[in-house]
C-alpha cells in the first residue's frame, strides 16, 4: 500500500472515529442533566474527561516508544472509545454515565500518541503539512456529521438517547474493523520512513537520548500561542448574551467553523511542505485577529471572527502536530506528542481562564494582553530556527 493510500485509510478511520465521539460529546451535558446531575457534576466530569485525554499522553506517549506497540495502543484506544458512547445510551444511572463519559476521554489519550506516530511515518513520504491537512480535513467531516445525526434520531425518537447513540455502534464496529485490515496490510509503517531521504533518521538518533533543543522552544511557541486562544464557548457566550445571534443558529456557525478548519488545514499544511514552519507565523496572527474581531457588537464581524477562530484551530490541528514530526526522530517521537499534548492541555486551560477572566473585566484590555502574548510568540517561533527541519535535511 502506498503512503498515500495509508493516510486516506487513517483518515477515514478517524473520520468515522470522531463520527461516533463527537456525536456522543454533542449530547453529553443533556444527557447527564437527564440522569439527575447538576451543573456542576456536569462541568467536573466534561472537565476531568478532557484532563484525561491530554494529560494521559504523557504516559502513553512513553510507553508507546519503549514498548513500539504502536498499531497495539491505537487499536486498544479505539476500542475504548467506541465501546464506551453506545453504552452511554443505555446505562441509566449517572455514575455509570460519568464513568464512560471519562472512559471515551481517556481512550483519546491511549490512542493519540501511537496513532499520530504511526501517520506520521506515512507522512515523511507524502509531506508532513499535506498528509497531517489530509488527515484533519477527513476528520472534520465526522465532526459534522457525526452530532448532525445524533440530534436527526433525537428528534425522530423524542429525546431517547439510547437509539440516538446506540447507532453509532455501527461506525464504531467500522472503526475497528478497518483499523486491524490496515494493521494486516501495513504492519510496519515505518518502512515509509525509512524510504526516504526526507524524514529519515540517522540510525544512531532513531532510539533513546533527550528530545532535540528546538522542540522544547517550538513547545514554549505553542503555549504562547494557545494560551491567546479563546474557546469557542466563550466567542458563543458573547453572540447571545449581547443579542447578536440567537442560541438556535450557535451550532450553525460552529459547522461553518469546521469547515473553516478543514479548508486552513488543506491550505497551510501544502504552504508547510513548500515554505517549512515558517507558515506558522499565520498562527499568531489569527489568533490575535480572533480577540479582534470575535467580541465587537456588530455582528457580521463577530460572525467573521469565529470564523477566523476555525482557521487557527485548523492549523493547529494539522500544522502544528507536522512540525513536531520533523523535528523529533523517530524513536523519540510518541515520547513527544504526548509532552506535546501535555503542554497544550495546559496551555489551553490557562487560556481559557484568562480570556474568559479578561473578557469579564475589559474586552480592550483582552485585545491588548492577547495581542502581547502573540508577539511573544512569534518571538519563540523565530527562535526555534526550524525554517527547515535538520531531519528534513537541507
Amino acid at each position: 500500500m502506498g503512503p498515500w493510500r495509508f493516510v486516506v485509510w487513517f483518515g477515514t478511520v478517524s473520520l468515522l472515529a470522531d463520527f461516533v465521539y463527537e456525536g456522543a460529546r454533542s449530547v453529553t451535558g443533556p444527557l447527564l442533566a437527564s440522569l439527575g446531575a447538576s451543573a456542576l457534576v456536569v462541568g467536573v466530569v466534561t472537565g476531568a474527561g478532557e484532563a484525561a485525554a491530554l494529560g494521559l499522553r504523557l504516559v502513553s506517549g512513553p510507553l508507546a516508544d519503549r514498548t513500539g506497540r504502536f498499531w497495539g495502543l491505537a487499536i486498544a484506544g479505539y476500542a475504548l472509545t467506541v465501546a464506551s458512547v453506545p453504552l452511554l445510551g443505555v446505562v441509566g444511572v449517572l455514575w455509570a454515565a460519568c464513568a464512560l463519559v471519562t472512559a471515551e476521554r481517556v481512550g483519546k489519550a491511549v490512542r493519540s500518541p501511537a496513532k499520530d506516530t504511526l501517520l506520521s511515518h506515512a507522512t515523511a513520504a507524502t509531506g508532513r503539512g499535506r498528509g497531517f491537512a489530509v488527515h484533519e480535513a477527513m476528520d472534520q467531516i465526522g465532526a459534522l456529521v457525526g452530532p448532525l445525526l445524533v440530534a436527526g434520531m433525537l428528534a425522530l425518537t423524542g429525546g431517547d438517547y439510547g437509539p440516538a447513540l446506540g447507532v453509532l455502534a455501527l461506525p464504531g464496529v467500522a472503526v475497528l474493523v478497518l483499523l486491524l485490515w490496515l494493521r494486516a496490510r501495513v504492519p510496519d509503517p515505518e518502512a515509509y520512513e525509512r524510504g526516504t531521504t526526507v524524514g529519515a533518521t540517522p540510525p544512531e538518533q532513531s532510539q533513546g537520548g533527550r528530545l532535540p533543543g528546538a522542540f522544547w522552544t517550538y513547545a514554549a511557541f505553542t503555549a504562547a500561542t494557545t494560551t491567546g486562544f479563546a474557546t469557542f464557548g466563550l466567542l458563543s457566550y458573547h453572540l447571545v448574551e449581547h443579542r447578536l445571534m440567537a442560541a438556535v443558529w450557535v451550532p450553525v456557525l460552529y459547522a461553518a467553523a469546521m469547515l473553516v478548519d478543514a479548508v486552513a488545514a488543506l491550505a497551510t499544511g501544502w504552504l508547510y511542505d513548500r515554505f517549512g514552519p515558517r507558515v506558522l507565523v499565520g498562527l499568531p496572527v489569527l489568533t490575535a485577529g480572533v480577540a479582534l474581531l470575535a467580541f465587537t457588537d456588530t455582528v457580521a464581524v463577530a460572525v467573521a471572527g469565529a470564523l477566523v477562530w476555525g482557521a487557527a484551530l485548523g492549523i493547529q490541528e494539522s500544522t502544528l502536530r507536522a512540525t513536531v514530526a520533523d523535528l523529533v526522530p523517530s524513536g523519540r517521537r510518541a515520547t513527544a506528542y504526548g509532552l506535546f499534548a501535555g503542554v497544550v492541555g495546559a496551555a489551553s486551560l490557562a487560556g481559557g481562564a484568562l480570556t474568559g477572566g479578561l473578557y469579564g473585566y475589559s474586552i480592550p484590555l483582552l485585545i491588548t494582553v492577547v495581542s502581547a502574548i502573540q508577539v511573544v510568540a512569534l518571538a519563540l517561533l523565530a527562535a526555534t530556527r526550524a525554517t527547515r527541519s535538520p531531519l528534513r535535511g537541507p
